[in-house]
């Protein structure tokens, strides 16, 4: 449908009250006004924000392989030796 040049002239309008409106948000609370301007164009980032936390607790098994990566921070492991130790 073709916009009204009166749609228009406030949508540009809309956007440079906005562009203004971020030009003074406070360094510290960018982070969350990009999220929240991401979420208004992005599907995946508004299921993002809405997804609940990960509230379950980490397995004994988990908490090794955390600490066997953090031990061994080399990203440098052989293709093979990922799938041997995954079975595969």
């Amino acid at each position: 449908m073709i916009e009204s040049m009166a749609q228009i002239h406030r949508s540009d309008a809309d956007r440079q009250e906005l562009h203004a409106l971020v030009d003074h948000i406070p360094a510290g609370d960018l982070p969350a006004a990009r999220k929240i301007l991401r979420s208004l164009v992005d599907p995946v980032e508004l299921a993002l924000m809405k997804a609940p936390l990960d509230d379950e607790p980490e397995t004994e098994e988990e908490l090794a392989d955390v600490e066997k990566a953090l031990s061994n921070p080399s990203s440098d492991v052989p293709m093979e030796e990922v799938l041997r130790e995954h079975g595969l």
